[in-house]
Formats: structure tokens, sequence, C-alpha cells
């Protein structure tokens, strides 16, 4: 390891300074809710039964967000 650069010591789970917003953004949410909703229901009238409920269940986690958000 004569070329190996020296490893940084480990910072844990100290903060780096980015301050995340607790609430999020309800109009974010809304709107990825009803797209995920639209595209499900796009694949399940072309008959793609998988890819409708990966988006159905996208849309489910993005309606939980909100209901979080109004809590």
């Amino acid at each position: 390891m004569t070329n190996a650069m020296p490893r940084r010591p480990s910072q844990g789970n100290q903060p780096t300074g980015f301050v995340r917003p607790q609430a999020g953004n309800v109009q974010h949410f809304q709107r990825s809710y009803e797209r995920y909703l639209v595209m499900a229901r796009a694949e399940a009238l072309t008959g793609d039964r998988i890819a409708a409920e990966n988006y159905f269940q996208h849309a489910e986690h993005y309606f939980r967000a909100m209901r979080e958000n109004k809590a």
C-alpha cells in the first residue's frame, strides 16, 4: 500500500451542516401522488399489472407522506 491515500477518521453521526426540513412540501407530495396514479391507471389499461402495481405502490407512499404531513 505504498500509493494508498490516507484514511480520514470516521465522522460517525455528526451533523454535516445540511438542515433538512421536517415538514415535506405538500404540493410536491400531491403532484407526485397524482402523477403515479395516472401512470398506474395507464399501465393497468394496457394490461401490465406488475408495472401498474409498482406505480400504485409509489402513489401510496406519497399518499402516506401527505397524511403524515397533515398530522
